[in-house]
């Protein structure tokens, strides 16, 4: 159907494809056959009636908003974590008993009901943390739609509306496109409007320069998004020239739109923490061990509160004492309180913090804190190339300029990795004067030229072109001839050399640069009165321009063959090295643009015609060219060589091509010269071809994955992830976000990071530099480790806290110590020591081991019966000095007469309970502090009001024990002797700090009514000190044990072969 058909079948309402196909490869379709399927003219755009019908069957141009979960559901599920569950329980059974006692009038009603506030306390302090994350979790999305266009240049019904919000526009609008403006929609271009259209789509892709378009199709259907060279994308930016398109796909079917899908994908599949694992399993056995422990307790107690006789050898007469069942229920709540390490969650949260403080320090910030653990069990690192590996700053490395004769080339080494033009300088370098051939290579690289350098903030950044900004920095380097001086510029600018080329050749006109001849030009005005043409472009193309060639001393001689080999064979050397080529050349006979002066002269009319710029650019004269590259950042080959040596595989992952990513790669060390690099290179469209990708990814040493698409990120993460790898990901576009958001640690960039990026990651690079993650590594593993102490210290003395209760209950004694003082033991003498283990140094050889496996066990078997030991002499040791206070006026040649207590014998303590049918029992008065307790009304009382000083000195005996204990958790296998106290003076603090606390509850009267104790004597203190120190002994001497097993040759053995 032709044009008028087309516009008659529109005017009567028929439209010919009324629902383009959405799988349409409009890249690999001609204009035409664009326009057909579409059913739209670029001359006059769809009609506003088939735009309505459009978008019932496409909906709106936007991402989609999916439904937040509710903040009730986000505060249920914080509570979908063993430990919490079992201190849920606790809390609530502790409640109701503090309300029946309170019913009773029972005189500790206000002790009863610290415990389960604190617990619940707890548990509400850690959903409002929980909540907030998961809230945080969203900002990507969020941030995803602050990229999208808001308004769009439409043509509709043959008329342009230049404002349309963005969000309107269906497949099939025609949208005009001009510098500056945000790709709003999936586009291919019909039309070009200048000679030239670049668009910035690295943020989509990973390329590190912007990319020329064209209105031609492309041969390949199946081509990665790099390849469709006719097509823009939504979010991207048009960085030159303006151009007419059509739209074929909206919303989320764009590709920022699939990138959406993955994230919500990625983020909907999160995984815990190894360390949330480990802490999950170990709340599942904890439950098991409770249940187990409090069955027992009541199965060895049940004779006090259910009796019964046996008649005719039948059971019968059953008695049952509510208030005795009330009571040893009480003692498995107190079980309960013992065995949870209530302290344990708040102690990891400080030391995750602090660990973050220590990251920011290494320009690592973390934002989420699980991942400060996450790191220090990585096994691979996906990086990106551009700006992590590389700088992202355009460096001239390399200058090729004329010799003498025709048959000679100078080449000249160029040091420096950014756009400082103090950083490095060029090799070789005449130092007395710029020869002819150097001054116009300087001349041509700052003339013909629209990039510039700024300072910002604390480093230097590019405005324009990449490429143009490092030969603008080349320039500064090569510096001016000799006897020019620039007394008319300010010291501090920047760029001084290339002002004072611009001011004395100043530019008349510019040709600009096209697909086509590949170049551009700039006419100026020369001294000589006459002027110039300046041309850079590719070497190739100039020379087949060129006739002629500059010599070193400025002399003109013939191009010829031999010339051009040599100099063909110096690029093609430079091009196998991943260098980007820039070749300079001039021309002084311009015929009619001799006098050329602006817009009024004769020839202004050509110049409007980008078709006659390769006529003006031609009979050139060759003088030399340039290598540059994103140059690698100077300390990553060291970073890669530390992965190398701590077991860590590096992965570069790149939008970039295969052939700059290789070289870049060889260059850092990600490969090794006996690496065969076509089993570790591949392009992502290849690697996702392949059957075996699984054997591939698990190949020792780097491997590299170029021109990927963020699926392929995405599926190489996973695939690592289900081989078992810990995967750090780093990147920085929006391409990136769902591999970031999928991996386990997500590492974005702070400089060129997008906000996707960020609010996608787990941690961001302040100076967006490999070499800092690889330190965050090491400051995680040694997190690790001293979290790995803490743990087990307080693992341990709930252990103790445990066989205490335990024995208590099985010896058949009074309660020794109540639910309340374990809290307080657990949250808050624990919590300092606790906290000041995570400040343990750093082994020197961290980095020198291999990386954990990520389902290593926290507590090893030999660890878990060193801390059993120590936890029964903990029950013994508290439980005895309860049992030698009631039953010994002395103990170690301490005297304990001093406060008048009345003693008893141990068959007497044990059945306290039986009291009361005891004759002539009879208790003194004894005196704690400034109180006097008398039983004259009740003496039995004594095994119950009486025994506040027989709690209080197993209450001191638990938290000196601690105490001393934490001195034990330096180190996992160091004698005390070979890592002393001082190594970490935190320690030091945080036992006086808890000593302090425990005073405190001790001496101040209130507080001590609340915790149920009262103040010791200067014996007292004496005999919990003696009871307390042999935890030390008895943990060296389990140490030394540990040593000598961990050195014999049949662990040695055993050791290797699991290595193996």
């Amino acid at each position: 159907m032709g044009k008028g058909g087309e516009d008659r079948g529109r005017k009567d309402g028929i439209e010919p494809h009324s629902t383009p196909s959405s799988s349409f490869p409009a890249w690999a379709r001609t204009v035409g056959e664009c326009e057909a399927e579409f059913a739209v003219t670029a001359e006059r755009g769809l009609a506003s009636s088939v735009v309505a019908r459009r978008r019932e069957k496409y909906g709106w141009n936007d991402l989609e908003k999916h439904a937040e979960p509710s903040i009730w559901k986000l505060v249920l599920e914080q509570f979908n974590d063993t430990l919490v569950r079992i201190l849920l329980v606790a809390a609530v059974v502790s409640f109701v008993l503090a309300w029946y006692d309170g019913d009773e009038g029972g005189e500790m009603e206000i002790t009863a009901f610290v415990e389960p506030l604190v617990i619940f306390l707890i548990l509400i302090l850690n959903a409002v943390v929980g909540v907030w994350q998961e809230n945080n979790a969203e900002k990507a999305l969020e941030a995803l739609k602050e990229i999208q266009s808001e308004h769009a240049a439409v043509k509709r019904d043959g008329k342009v509306i230049p404002n349309l919000p963005a969000r309107e526009l269906v497949p099939g609008d025609i949208v005009e496109l001009r510098v500056g403006d945000k790709v709003p929609a999936d586009m291919r271009i019909l039309n070009l409007i200048s000679s030239t259209v670049r668009v910035e789509q690295g943020s989509l892709t990973g390329e590190s320069t912007a990319v020329n378009k064209t209105n031609h199709k492309v041969d390949l259907e199946d081509t990665d998004i790099q390849g469709k060279e006719c097509m823009v994308f939504a979010g991207t930016t048009v960085v030159n020239g303006s151009c007419v398109c059509l739209v074929t796909q909206t919303g989320m079917n764009t590709e920022i739109g699939k990138i959406h899908s993955q994230i919500r994908e990625a983020s909907q599949s999160e995984e815990d923490t190894p360390l949330k694992k480990k802490l999950n399993e170990f709340g599942e056995v904890l439950t098991a061990m409770i249940g187990v422990i409090c069955a027992f307790v009541w199965l060895i107690n049940v004779k006090y509160f259910l009796t019964w006789e046996y008649v005719d050898g039948w059971p019968k007469n059953f008695k049952f004492s509510f208030e005795k069942c009330t009571y040893y229920f009480e003692i498995a709540v107190a079980l309960a309180v013992a065995a949870i390490p209530e302290g344990l969650p708040a102690v990891i949260t400080t030391c995750l913090a602090l660990g973050t403080r220590k990251m920011a320090a290494k320009n690592a910030l973390v934002r989420k804190l699980p991942s400060v653990e996450t790191l220090g069990c990585t096994t691979v690192i996906c990086s990106d190339k551009t700006g992590t590996l590389t700088t992202n700053q355009m460096s001239v490395v390399r200058i090729v300029a004329s010799g003498r004769w025709t048959d000679s080339l100078r080449s000249f080494k160029v040091d420096g990795t950014t756009y400082n033009p103090n950083d490095g300088k060029i090799h070789d370098w005449p130092s007395s004067t710029l020869d002819k051939n150097l001054q116009m290579i300087a001349k041509i690289a700052a003339v013909c030229n629209d990039a510039s350098v700024a300072w910002s903030g604390q480093h230097y950044v590019a405005s324009g072109m990449p490429t143009e900004a490092a030969l603008k920095v080349l320039v500064e380097k090569m510096g001016l001839p000799a006897g020019c001086h620039t007394p008319s510029f300010r010291s501090t600018a920047i760029l001084r050399c290339c002002q004072w080329w611009n001011n004395v050749v100043p530019r008349v006109a510019t040709l600009e640069f096209d697909r086509t001849r590949k170049s551009m030009g700039v006419i100026v005005r020369s001294t000589y009165g006459k002027n110039t043409l300046l041309v850079k472009g590719a070497v190739e193309n100039l020379l087949e321009r060129s006739t002629h060639m500059q010599l070193l001393d400025g002399s003109i001689v013939l191009l010829d063959e031999r010339s051009k080999a040599l100099i063909l064979e110096t690029l093609h050397e430079m091009s196998s090295n991943a260098l980007r080529c820039l070749g300079f050349a001039f021309k002084d006979e311009l015929a009619e643009f001799n006098t050329y002066d602006g817009e009024d002269h004769p020839a202004h009319k050509f110049l409007l015609d980008p078709s006659n710029y390769s006529s003006i650019e031609s009979d050139l004269i060759f003088v030399g060219f340039v290598g540059l590259r994103d140059p690698p950042r100077a300390e990553v080959r060291g970073a890669i060589e530390d992965c190398r040596t701590a077991g860590i595989r590096v992965m570069v992952i790149t939008g970039d091509n295969k052939e700059t990513a290789e070289a870049i790669c060889w260059e850092i060390g990600v490969f090794t010269p006996n690496d065969d690099i076509s089993l570790k290179s591949f392009t992502g469209k290849d690697f996702m071809s392949l059957s075996d990708k699984k054997i591939i990814l698990r190949q020792k040493g780097g491997l590299l994955f170029s021109r990927a698409e963020p699926k392929h990120k995405q599926e190489i993460v996973r695939l690592l992830k289900e081989d078992g790898e810990v995967v750090a990901m780093t990147g920085d576009g929006v391409n990136d976000a769902p591999a970031l958001k999928m991996a386990d640690i997500g590492v974005a960039m702070g400089i060129s990071g997008t906000e996707v990026a960020k609010e996608a990651s787990d941690m961001v690079l302040a100076d967006d530099n490999f070499s800092t993650i690889v330190a965050a590594v090491g400051v995680g593993r040694s997190i690790y480790n001293n979290m790995k102490a803490f743990i087990r210290y307080m693992i341990s003395s709930n252990i103790g806290e445990v066989a205490s209760i335990f024995l208590t209950a099985a010896l058949g004694i009074p309660e020794g110590l109540i639910p309340v003082q374990l809290l307080w033991v657990n949250l808050v003498t624990d919590g300092p020591p606790a906290t000041a283990l995570g400040f343990n140094p750093p082994d020197e050889d961290i980095m020198k081991k291999p990386p954990r496996r990520s389902d290593d066990s926290l507590i090893t078997a030999w660890i878990l019966f060193r801390y059993l030991v120590i936890g029964l002499y903990v029950g013994i040791a508290t439980v005895g000095v309860f049992i030698i206070w009631y039953t010994h006026g002395s103990f170690l040649g301490i005297d304990l007469s001093g406060d008048g207590h009345t003693l008893v014998t141990y068959s007497q303590l044990s059945n306290w309970s039986r009291c009361s049918s005891w004759e002539g029992f009879k208790v003194a008065p004894f005196s704690a502090g400034s109180r006097v307790f008398s039983f004259d009304s009740n003496p039995c009382d004594y095994f119950q009001t009486g025994k506040v000083k027989a709690m209080t000195l197993s209450l001191s005996v638990l938290v000196a024990i601690e105490m001393f204990n934490s001195l034990n958790a330096l180190s996992e296998d160091l004698s005390l002797l070979r890592m002393p106290p001082w190594v970490n003076p935190w320690l030091l603090l945080a036992m006086s700090v808890s000593f302090g606390l425990h005073f405190l509850i001790l001496y101040v009267p209130f507080l001590a009514q609340v915790f149920g104790i009262v103040p010791l004597s200067f014996n007292e203190w004496l005999l919990v000190l003696a009871v307390a120190l042999p935890v030390i002994l008895i943990d060296e001497v389990l140490k030394f044990v540990g040593r000598q097993m961990s050195s014999s040759p049949v662990d040695g053995i055993s050791k290797k072969s699991k290595n193996e």
